[in-house]
């Protein structure tokens, strides 16, 4: 009995015809885009060449055309239109909120003109790179056998532009009923993502070598979609707990707060596009040949530029904005106090207890100091905390400072033996740390 196999090989000559049945919607698409080369796109043109591009990628790689000698360029020239074609809709988005967002209330003239100018010189080499790798695709499609539709797109087909949606990003985030516990935890971390950019160095660099090598350490892919995830779940958090309470339509920095979230944000989003487009189709592991032939359509110099330049250059000065609004609602929404306390007879603030006031800390997300022998350290951090402690390890009392919340659980962690004894003899209001024990 014959063993079918789960994989069927497909001729390239008969896979033309395939892609050409596919494509063709994606075609009339860029007949109607290239049509309007000369004059400005909007959100739904990049939102219709999102989706377009999309599923024509989807539909190569389910042939496996990136690995195929014949199609692999035509796939990588797709792909690498998705992504800009991404940044295109993220800038588009944000420029028409830029009033919204508050920018013309923290930005001086000059500096509001020169955001202007930056978000419409990435915006405008955005809708470049996808005319130039439209014509490149249909000219690729041509070599190889495509009869390329001479029908437009209709403009009734565009597909409305709607929000996307989801679900809360509250992963590790606590249930609490508290609104101004929340505000106070939105401004601590906002105050973090922004020193997330300035310890990362983020500066202007006009030398393309030098600029080169800085993004390589402070911009990898990996790296970039940090930056984006921490202000994303900073303003879902928001979006979750605080937009549309009573404190919020009575505060008016909170909205302003949030206008500065936005903006950093879809310019983090465009720089994850932009560096992950650098990486996978411009970096040293990619097929030469592809990298060459992507490369002539796409400057990987001119591309880095528009990241660090012009991306992460203003979604710093987005942050950087909101930094003093963040430092007067902190105070404002935080009871600091001062707790005392001391170790019983018996035990050692060693790794694991000092993990446990680490996982109370993060787990309100306001700033709780600790000092021993007159030495304070940061007590979200472990690496300070054990530092700090280990400095002086015959001392056995500790003094934090910060937010009621947290130094209440705290108070409970060391009158129940800092969970030495396990993490059931913890009161239930502890329950959380369960998996710091």
């Amino acid at each position: 009995m014959s063993e079918t196999s789960l994989e069927q090989l497909v001729q390239e000559r008969q896979f033309a015809g395939i892609l050409q049945t596919h494509g063709e919607v994606f075609f009339r698409l860029s007949n109607t885009l290239l049509g309007q080369s000369d004059r400005p796109w909007n959100k739904k043109h990049y939102f219709q060449l999102i989706n377009e591009s999309d599923s024509l990628e989807s539909f190569l790689d389910d042939y496996g055309a990136r690995y195929n000698r014949t199609y692999a360029f035509f796939t990588e020239l797709v792909a690498s239109l998705r992504w800009f074609a991404q940044t295109g809709y993220s800038l588009s988005h944000m420029l028409g909120r830029l009033e919204s967002y508050g920018a013309f209330d923290w930005l001086n003239g000059d500096d509001h003109a020169a955001l202007e100018r930056a978000t419409q010189r990435t915006h405008e080499f955005c809708r470049r790179a996808a005319i130039d790798l439209l014509s490149a695709i249909r000219k690729e499609a041509a070599s190889l056998g495509l009869e390329i539709t001479p029908e437009t797109f209709p403009e009734s087909n565009f597909l409305p532009v709607v929000a996307r949606r989801r679900l809360p990003r509250n992963v590790g985030q606590s249930d609490l009923e508290d609104e101004e516990q929340k505000i106070a935890e939105v401004a601590s971390k906002f105050l973090a993502a922004c020193d997330m950019l300035a310890d990362a160095g983020i500066r202007s660099i006009e030398d393309p070598e030098r600029r080169g090598a800085f993004l390589a350490n402070a911009c990898t892919e990996e790296q970039a979609r940090v930056y984006e995830a921490t202000v994303h779940n900073l303003q879902s958090t928001y979006d979750t707990h605080i937009q549309n309470t009573v404190l919020e339509a009575a505060d008016p920095r909170l909205m302003r707060l949030r206008g500065h979230m936005s903006g950093a944000l879809h310019l983090l989003a465009s720089v994850t596009y932009l560096t992950h487009f650098f990486e996978r189709h411009e970096d040293e592991l990619r097929n030469e040949e592809v990298k060459h032939r992507i490369s002539e359509l796409i400057d990987r110099n001119d591309v880095q530029d528009i990241i660090l330049n012009e991306l992460l250059f203003w979604a710093k000065r987005f942050l950087e904005g909101g930094r003093s609004v963040a430092e007067d609602l902190l105070p404002e929404y935080t009871n600091v106090q001062e707790l005392d306390v001391e170790v019983s007879d018996g035990l050692v603030m060693h790794a694991r207890p000092a993990a446990l006031i680490v996982g109370i800390v993060n787990h309100y997300g306001t700033p709780v100091e600790m000092e021993v022998a007159g030495q304070a350290c940061n007590a979200a951090s472990i690496l300070e905390l054990l530092v700090c402690v280990g400095s002086h390890p015959d001392e056995r009392r500790f003094v934090f400072r910060g937010d009621e919340n947290p130094l209440r659980d705290i108070r409970l962690l060391f009158q129940h033996g800092l969970g030495e004894e396990g993490m059931e003899s913890l009161p239930d209001s502890l329950g959380y740390l369960s998996n710091e024990g």
